[in-house]
């Protein structure tokens, strides 16, 4: 069994409201489950004892939803557990997702006391008339309020998520907001276009022509001009939808770009670990009795893990296309050696004719070290990743 270091990835699903564009595993008035389903994380984590806990863990997470719907004394509970059960890191990276509307001062200062040291919030929008399109619960000044509590709560690394390119929106729209962002001179930006997706309320209403759906043209003048624009104001971009200064990057979504081995914990939970990738049972509820299960199965010398959904054995062949696709993500690109060193096998020697076909359109670049996406190659990034997916079996 490796020893290398993990992730861990905690999803905390409930919200005060759901927002049209969102398709995550969230679920709107579920408030009165958060004692309980902080007990049943715990309960899941000491089920991967044996199988992760001697290995470093250098990241955590805390995603959703809205993980912040959490008092402070749940959020100090769950992650001093984390910290009894697993070998924590000194320097390890502990991360909230927030939504501005709900955080004071106190809350957040009673986190970084616990040891959080990192905040990502989802303002989206610096615009009201924004906000109220994206059926957010905050309004600007929420947001601009919650990015001085956290600097007056001692945060020295902040992310702030915004969308871009939505229905009609003009590129002097969004040039005001990502201006405004810069000025509060965060650490890191994830910087994401607005994407559709199935079985949305934004789905629905595009598809009964009630909105107009994004332009995609428009959408990558936006990127272009936010690519130039954030280079100038001297933040990295090393990832395609995210920039950081020097020394801030996301190290746990770094964790999932670089396709090393997490644990997921939470209804609707993904993993990767010791080569298998899993997930949880989606509904809280249901995750909730299911966990119970399990631990009562364990106790009687059953090791059967009843809460989890689903699992797939990784294969050399797709580690080796997800390694790539999720590698090309990121500016640094793949590193030959070190793919070499992981596979025994030359990036050539996996996808060759696809590598060559996108070279000569000038959507990658080939040096001797390593391979990665050019400026261009960031637009059309979907269509070659789709390229480098294994071919189906059967």
């Amino acid at each position: 069994m490796t020893s290398d270091p993990i992730g861990i990835y905690l999803h905390i699903p409930f919200c005060t409201a759901k927002c049209g564009y969102c398709d995550f595993n969230s679920y709107a008035n579920h408030e009165h489950m958060i004692p309980s389903y902080a007990e049943t994380l715990l309960k899941d984590a000491s089920l991967w004892v044996q199988a992760a806990g001697a290995r470093p863990v250098e990241t955590v997470f805390f995603g959703g939803g809205t993980p912040s719907l959490n008092p402070v004394e749940e959020m100090v509970k769950i992650l001093e557990g984390l910290r009894s059960l697993f070998r924590l890191t000194p320097d390890a990276e502990i991360s909230l997702e927030a939504n501005p509307g709900r955080l004071t001062v106190e809350y957040l200062a009673g986190l970084r006391a616990a040891g959080f040291n990192r905040v990502s919030m989802g303002v989206q929008s610096l615009d009201d008339e924004e906000l109220v399109q994206l059926d957010r619960q905050h309004s600007a000044d929420d947001a601009r309020r919650a990015f001085a509590f956290a600097r007056e709560a001692g945060f020295e690394n902040i992310n702030l998520d915004f969308i871009y390119g939505l229905p009609e929106q003009r590129l002097r729209a969004w040039q005001r907001t990502l201006e405004e962002a810069l000025a509060l001179a965060p650490e890191h930006l994830s910087l994401y276009a607005l994407t559709v997706e199935d079985g949305t309320p934004l789905a629905r209403d595009i598809a009964r022509g009630r909105v107009p759906a994004p332009d995609a043209d428009m959408q990558a003048e936006h990127y272009e001009w936010t690519q130039e624009r954030m280079a100038r104001a001297g933040y990295e971009h090393y990832e395609i939808s995210n920039w950081a200064r020097p020394g801030y990057r996301c190290r746990h979504n770094l964790v999932y770009w670089q396709n090393r081995e997490y644990l997921g914990l939470g209804a609707g939970a993904h993993s990767f670990l010791n080569g298998v990738r899993f997930s949880t049972v989606l509904l809280p509820t249901r995750y909730t009795e299911l966990v119970d299960e399990s631990v009562a199965a364990r106790t009687a010398g059953d090791g059967e893990m009843r809460h989890i959904a689903g699992a797939e054995q990784i294969t050399d062949e797709l580690s080796m296309s997800d390694t790539l696709i999720l590698g090309l993500r990121l500016s640094d690109g793949i590193d030959r050696a070190a793919f070499e060193a992981r596979y025994g096998r030359r990036v050539e020697d996996v996808h060759g004719a696809v590598i060559d076909e996108f070279a000569a359109y000038g959507l990658l670049e080939r040096t001797a070290t390593h391979l990665r996406l050019t400026a261009r190659g960031r637009l059309l990034s979907n269509e070659l990743f789709q390229r480098l997916l294994p071919e189906p079996v059967g």
